[in-house]
């Protein structure tokens, strides 16, 4: 039997996912018969009387109570998140480091440890490399393998915080893997999934305790809003939302509750297509002279393509690549000032397609040396491929590329 292709697989995966997509977290509103989920903006909610009030502090009903702890809009939102990353719950947070902090907080005390990627988010590094260890803290980062987890567990060791698809190189860790020796350590697995999205990647399904999001990106895929969630298991996701929401105050609004919601309406059918545009240019890239290396999970040079090929639904929107030839510094500032359809920006999973210098922006803030360990070369561009015409974007960075060196 002739294996799918990507383009049949992409269809598969966004057919499983598109009614979840459309309808899961939301209910017609039983008042005005309304579609949408309403925008409920209180920040208190009255109580019929003095035991329901009781009840409600003491957890006995789920009755709304503050704005801050929870509210209709923002639990529709949970309860389509969690229905998309198949887990018992899901708590939105206002942004993805509030999401990603929150986590490690809410399980870590002074004196516990981290295990983290060498190659990952310079925010999600900077605060495991300098933010946590003021409260006692500690982090070691390791290749992407689950031999080196292995070999970095302690017995303090709480976390082992896996990145995959990582920033800004897209490298690959086997989830099952990493957890499976995790869990032997008593150890929880935390994956940040945002380059995947819930469309291309499961971290549940493969054995990850939770599940974190900036879902600013891919997941809400317009530009228009600052949110990020947390899954999981419903014990672990209260305890964290108990330190995050109640704790840190980090809400989500209900506006941007109610956009990211929307938008979660069409993730399957944006992905599906962007999906299948960056592996089109991925592979396009890799067969240019100007081009020295394409980092993309679709190909087969690819260093993690075959557990990607394994774990992962689709092998996502995001690529990289780097100039062939001197000066490749140069020529990346050139390509970035040529370009015309992508953007010069920062951020991800718009439906604008996106271009940046990692090592002069986004990663910035980490050590040289860290960057060189972490394999995030001064040449290196990112692409966070959108919602254009595939042949669109070949021709705006073939122009942008310019004369071979």
């Amino acid at each position: 039997m002739t294996p799918p292709s990507y383009a049949e697989k992409l269809r598969a995966r966004a057919d499983a996912i598109a009614t979840a997509c459309v309808h899961a977290g939301e209910e017609i509103d039983p008042v005005t018969l309304g579609l949408d989920a309403p925008i409920s903006l209180s920040s208190a909610f009255a109580f019929r009387d003095a035991a329901h009030a009781r009840a409600a502090f003491e957890g006995r009903d789920d009755a709304y109570i503050y704005g801050r702890w929870g509210n209709p809009t923002v639990r529709a939102l949970e309860a389509k998140v969690a229905a998309l990353e198949g887990c018992e719950a899901a708590c939105a947070t206002a942004s993805g480091m509030a999401a990603i902090s929150g986590t490690i907080l809410a399980i870590c005390s002074s004196g516990d440890h981290v295990i983290a990627p060498r190659s990952m988010y310079a925010e999600s590094a900077r605060l495991l490399r300098e933010r946590l260890p003021r409260f006692g803290i500690r982090t070691t980062f390791v290749d992407a393998s689950p031999e080196a987890y292995a070999a970095a567990l302690e017995p303090t060791t709480r976390i082992a915080f896996v990145e995959t698809p990582s920033n800004p190189r897209l490298g690959v860790i086997d989830v099952a893997e990493v957890a499976a020796r995790a869990r032997a350590a008593g150890v929880l697995t935390v994956v940040d999934g945002t380059f995947a999205t819930p469309f291309s990647q499961s971290p549940a399904a493969l054995g990850a305790d939770l599940v974190v999001h900036s879902m600013t990106k891919g997941m809400s895929g317009h530009g228009d809003v600052i949110a990020g969630c947390v899954a999981g298991p419903e014990a672990l996701v209260s305890r964290v939302r108990d330190h995050v929401i109640k704790g840190t105050g980090a809400a989500l609004s209900p506006f941007d509750a109610w956009l990211v919601t929307r938008s979660l309406r069409t993730l399957a059918v944006r992905q599906e297509r962007a999906c299948a545009t960056a592996a089109e240019l991925a592979s396009w890239l890799a067969a240019d002279p100007r081009v020295a290396v394409v980092y993309h999970p679709s190909l087969a040079t690819h260093a993690g393509h075959e557990i990607a090929a394994r774990q992962m639904h689709a092998f996502g929107s995001l690529l990289s690549f780097e100039l062939a030839g001197a000066d490749a510094i140069g020529r990346g500032a050139r390509v970035l000032e040529r370009v015309r359809i992508a953007t010069h920006a920062v951020s991800l999973g718009d439906a604008r397609t996106l271009i940046v210098h990692p090592a002069s922006t986004t990663h910035s803030t980490m050590p040289p040396e860290a960057r060189a360990l972490a394999g995030i070369g001064d040449g290196l561009l990112r692409v966070s491929v959108g919602l254009e015409s595939a042949a669109d974007l070949e021709r705006d960075l073939d122009a942008a590329l310019g004369p071979a060196a």
